[in-house]
């Protein structure tokens, strides 16, 4: 067991590919501060910002591989930057290993509420019936907010124009102003805008309602077949850490994830808890990569 008996024997640093103050920052501060009196070290969230966390993946891809230097990654970084960028210099499960899965993102489906629809099934109708004249609004190219909409084109036969944005806060200023009429948006932001009337949520695409908005169905539930599709959040480290440093990272970070304020508050941070350990994690990883790499394929978003 020898490498695992003195692991941690210095600060911990955890790498994470985009500026403080975001959604994956938030995630990162709820879980360090515990993980600390887990672990017996101190935890340093490192800010490595640049092409959508590609340049935080190298940083921890090239560090030493004994536990100290994780990386915090979301769906982008992990699942769609591998089938997006064509020059990408990191492979997901060639140059890290999993460590542990710690959250799931539901998007919501939206439109502006002057649209006449109050369920998906009557958008979907709507949309048909105006092929091309309705527009989606998206974070950007390749991101979730683009490919979710994409998913669901391909489900539902639609043909929407994408619109995309420097960010998610300007395509949702637009969708609230009617510039664009449809968009896939994480739940707190969403639900928040709903209850207000600004937007109108349609459906949530996780496999479960979700507490945020319990009276808006799934889209499964709306009769579109399999159609689940959530980010999520997961700690990586170098290729060739030792097994049971990983495996004493991994149960660190679920005794930290059974803590109930812990849960509390990443559900109002707006990401679900959703823990999976080392070999479960990569298990779910090898399933989501192709199954992205497809839709991103298909929307033709390429980036170098």
């Amino acid at each position: 067991m020898g490498s695992a008996w003195a692991f941690p024997t210095k600060p911990i640093r955890v790498v994470m590919g985009f500026p403080a103050g975001g959604p994956l920052d938030q995630h990162a501060r709820l879980l360090t501060d515990r993980l600390q009196a887990q672990l017996g070290q101190p935890i340093l969230v490192d800010y490595k910002a640049g092409a959508g966390g590609t340049v935080g993946a190298q940083e921890v891809m090239r560090a030493t591989p004994d536990g100290h230097t994780l990386m915090l990654a979301n769906t982008g970084v992990m699942v769609i930057n591998p089938a997006l960028y064509t020059k990408l210099p990191y492979s997901t499960l060639r140059d890290f290993v999993p460590v542990a899965r710690t959250a799931m993102q539901p998007l919501a489906l939206l439109v502006n509420p002057r649209v006449p629809a109050n369920t998906l099934q009557e958008f979907v109708a709507y949309a048909k019936d105006r092929p091309g004249q309705i527009n989606y609004g998206s974070a950007g190219n390749g991101g979730s907010s683009h490919l979710v909409p994409e998913m669901f084109k391909s489900a539902t036969g639609l043909f929407m124009v994408h619109i995309p944005y420097r960010g998610s806060a300007p395509a949702f200023t637009d969708l609230m102003a009617g510039q664009v009429q449809f968009m896939a948006e994480s739940i707190p932001q969403a639900a928040q805008y709903h209850k207000q009337g600004k937007v109108r949520a349609l459906a949530v695409t996780s496999r479960e309602r979700n507490p945020a908005l319990p009276d808006i169905p799934t889209v499964m539930e709306t009769g579109i077949k399999n159609f689940e599709v959530v980010g999520f959040y997961g700690f990586l480290a170098p290729a060739g850490t030792p097994k049971d440093v990983v495996n004493k990272l991994s149960d660190a970070f679920k005794a930290v994830m059974n803590q109930p304020d812990i849960r509390q508050r990443m559900v109002a941070q707006g990401a679900d808890p959703a823990y999976l350990g080392a070999e479960d994690f990569a298990k779910f990883l090898t399933a989501e990569m192709p199954r992205w790499a497809a839709v991103v394929q298909k929307s033709g978003a390429k980036l170098d």
